[in-house]
């Protein structure tokens, strides 16, 4: 579960979004901190109950850092008011195909799948969409799916890739820049006992998304 305190912290964070309070509460930090490191372990365990390829993860590698990196940004807020992990083999630095949680106050969801591919991943992605199609179609438009996710969250082109014929039978999948889905949670959910149970399942019925892009990238 995501402790009340790890909430409380994140939103006085909002609040006091500068390194003088942050050192002050350097303890309060630390112990949010934990709490989603001990939340991702939980969660590495019940996810390797059916993909194997992320047993053994060690959950810091998995998380977040807080710290934003202001160098090109118009935005000098020293720190993140989220926290959150990316389990998928290799850990958070590795991106590939796997499950994400946020946590932040107003705004607790799951994700799975790959967020924001470079170019040539997503003409891979997009490649084996194409010559997948059938297969691809049994994953992302079965009424389960569907109803659970409500398609891909992501942006996409006004107008076919390049290579990519208009009339494709998944064209309008093509044109997405980012092969994700997820669930919102609310904050009672997130404060409960059984949340890790909650985004097991729903990474559990991303799986075969996850799976099938996994295959595209190799």
């Amino acid at each position: 579960m995501i402790e009340r305190e790890t909430i409380d912290f994140l939103k006085k964070l909002e609040k006091n979004n500068n390194r003088e309070w942050f050192n002050l509460n350097k303890n309060a930090f630390v112990k949010a901190n934990d709490n989603v490191i001990a939340v991702t372990g939980d969660l590495i365990g019940r996810i390797s109950k059916f993909d194997a390829a992320v047993a053994g993860l060690d959950p810091k590698s998995c998380v977040f850092r807080i710290y934003r990196d202001v160098r090109f940004s118009k935005d000098k807020s020293p720190y993140k008011t989220n926290l959150g992990a990316f389990i998928a083999p290799g850990g958070r630095k590795a991106m590939s195909p796997g499950y994400y949680f946020h946590v932040q106050p107003k705004m607790f969801f799951s994700a799975a799948g790959k967020h924001m591919p470079d170019a040539g991943e997503l003409l891979k992605i997009r490649t084996y969409i194409d010559k997948n199609t059938k297969e691809f179609f049994k994953i992302v438009e079965v009424k389960k799916f569907l109803d659970r996710f409500g398609g891909f969250h992501s942006d996409r082109l006004s107008k076919p890739p390049k290579g990519f014929s208009a009339d494709h039978p998944a064209i309008e999948y093509l044109k997405f820049k980012s092969f994700t889905v997820g669930e919102e949670f609310p904050e009672a959910a997130a404060a409960s006992k059984d949340y890790p149970k909650l985004l097991a399942d729903s990474f559990r019925a991303a799986y075969p998304l996850v799976t099938f892009l996994r295959n595209a990238l190799r």
